[in-house]
């Protein structure tokens, strides 16, 4: 996206992967909820894990540079030099798993047919694009209308490739169990809807050899089992029936993985730094929700959040709070303000709250469950929304009591929410939890149907048109959209398209900081917390490559020790 590539075009395999992995080996992992479809690409039902790899994407990014892409589908690309325009040379080798060739009909196939029938995240996602021109079979040009973004032609090598002649009978808007035609390493081998899905290794893949797929999917089988509790799926874990997990409960951390074959080595224990963004997890506030509106309602409510005492009681200290939507990074913005940053906020300035140019901090507690002072500021907000404390609820003019609803999926959840509850009772605010399994949560989602949610929203190291789905105000009322709280705000909307025109990496992070910086005092979501590390385990039955990549896990570069023997040593 910015400067040179790490690799030049002749190189021969990513720096992080073996080139000489063995081929082999069964890799099971454990997957919560169900699952009703094998389409990723639409809002309807709830997908299977992993599907998404069955289907090769026209570029492939590197793991060990914050946006570059290398050829895959596409062989060849030629950029215009103002970004207004992008063509791809389609490899003459790229074939779907039944031998079809993927020629440039199918990339316009594919393009067309996310934005008409995919998602609602695909038409903000692609909506800089004026159209797609078929040069000849093998060369597709994408046109844009606008010019200086150096993202757009990354995200467009990002597009996973559909058969057209698959699909043209067959009705894509509908959740479906059909095994759908691919063109990656892997496809859907065998599946028990909602208990468990086979990928196989396709044998006479066509792109096993190519520089950017060497050295990984090196496993001839995935499999994914589903559970509906993640910790019925820990004790499966210990007991081998699967291989493999990543951790994300500090409690469980902390004291489940001791003993038996933990201390025995059968089992491997890992903390490996995660140098992504962190992102932004949280409580979601739904605020299309009249009570919601009022941002000093949200404030209010978030002052009860007590992370210091959930850290130290619940969390044996693990965690950092999460003070930014891209926690953890270069691109979260400080307490205050930098001078780039006002001077990229100056032009909206009439239009936003002070705050966003005032020092920004959460409110800390001394981790001894004294939240008083919270209470008494949240009440003074309350009452500037039109709320009072009488006869020990909190109420509106018209004296209904302020409420609301938790969304929950994971029942170990809970303990996190109840003490959370018991802080909003103290000041008359009545809530309840609603714990639904995956699939109900997603649907109630996609249609706006909770008060608050707590979810994780990632980010990627270089932030650029998905912050216009995310925030944006032509998302907001869209039936799945990840604009998940209906923010609508026209100057976070300029904000998200104008870090897609930065001309520089430099210019890029300080205009996501003053995006970042707005999005704070929005109070949409509470933030919770974040470990920049990922916590691993797995059974003492695997290799990978010594150097790591830096920005992924790189779980897709190891191998099976036995595909190791039976092929000899690999490094």
């Amino acid at each position: 996206m910015y400067g040179d590539l790490k690799y030049p075009s002749d190189f021969t395999h990513f720096d992080y992967v073996n080139p000489d992995a063995p081929k082999g080996g069964i890799f099971k992992r454990a997957s919560i909820g169900s699952f009703d479809s094998l389409n990723p690409y639409i809002v309807k039902g709830t997908p299977a894990t992993g599907i998404s790899m069955i289907y090769d994407t026209l570029l492939k990014q590197s793991n060990d540079e914050p946006f570059s892409n290398y050829g895959l589908i596409a062989e060849k690309i030629n950029v215009a030099d103002d970004y207004s325009s992008v063509s791809f040379l389609i490899n003459k080798k790229a074939r779907f798993h039944d031998g079809h060739p993927i020629t440039a009909n199918d990339v316009k196939f594919t393009f067309n047919l996310l934005i008409e029938k995919g998602a609602p995240l695909y038409k903000s996602y692609y909506s800089s694009v004026k159209k797609v021109v078929v040069d000849n079979p093998q060369q597709v040009t994408f046109f844009f209308n606008e010019k200086g973004n150096r993202e757009l032609p990354l995200i467009i090598g990002q597009l996973a490739i559909l058969p057209e002649h698959y699909w043209t009978d067959k009705d894509f808007t509908k959740s479906s169990l059909d095994i759908p035609l691919g063109s990656g390493a892997y496809q859907v081998g065998s599946f028990e809807a909602g208990k468990r899905i086979t990928y196989q290794r396709v044998k006479d893949y066509w792109a096993k050899d190519l520089p950017v797929n060497k050295g990984i999917d090196n496993f001839d089988s995935l499999i994914f089992d589903y559970y509906r509790d993640d910790g019925v799926a820990f004790e499966a874990f210990k007991s081998g029936a699967f291989d493999y997990r990543l951790e994300s409960s500090s409690k469980r951390w902390a004291t489940g993985y001791q003993g038996g074959n933990f201390a025995s080595g059968n089992i491997l224990v890992e903390t490996i730094p995660d140098r992504t963004p962190q992102g932004m997890q949280g409580f979601w506030f739904n605020i299309r929700k009249d009570k919601f509106k009022d941002v000093n309602v949200r404030k209010a409510i978030g002052l009860l959040f007590d992370f210091e005492w959930s850290n130290k009681t619940l969390f044996y200290g693990a965690y950092t709070r999460t003070n930014s939507f891209f926690a953890g990074s270069e691109l979260a913005t400080g307490i205050n303000i930098s001078e780039p940053e006002k001077k990229i906020l100056s032009p909206y300035k009439s239009s936003l709250p002070n705050d966003v140019f005032s020092p920004i901090k959460l409110s800390q507690t001394n981790a001894d469950g004294n939240v008083r002072p919270q209470m008494r500021e949240a009440v003074k907000l309350l009452a500037k929304a039109g709320y009072q404390l009488k006869d020990s609820k909190m109420q509106d003019q018209d004296g209904h009591q302020l409420s609301f609803e938790f969304l929950l999926y994971s029942k170990s959840f809970e303990r996190i929410v109840q003490p959370f509850r018991r802080n909003l009772q103290r000041i008359g605010i009545n809530t309840s939890i609603r714990l639904v399994d995956i699939s109900q949560f997603i649907n109630r989602l996609n249609n706006f149907d909770f008060d608050i949610v707590s979810l994780p929203k990632g980010q990627s190291i270089s932030p650029g048109n998905e912050q216009i789905a995310y925030w944006g105000c032509d998302s907001s009322m869209q039936i799945g959209t990840s604009n998940w709280t209906g923010l609508c705000n026209p100057a976070i909307d300029k904000l998200a398209k104008q870090i897609n025109i930065a001309s520089t990496r430099e210019e890029l992070v300080n205009t996501v900081k003053a995006l970042d910086r707005v999005l704070l005092t929005e109070h949409i979501v509470i933030p919770q917390w974040y470990l920049p590390a990922y916590r691993i385990a797995y059974w003492n039955k695997f290799s990978h490559p010594k150097t790591a990549p830096i920005y992924d896990l790189g779980v897709s570069t190891w191998w099976s020790k036995s595909a190791a023997e039976n092929n000899g040593d690999a490094n």
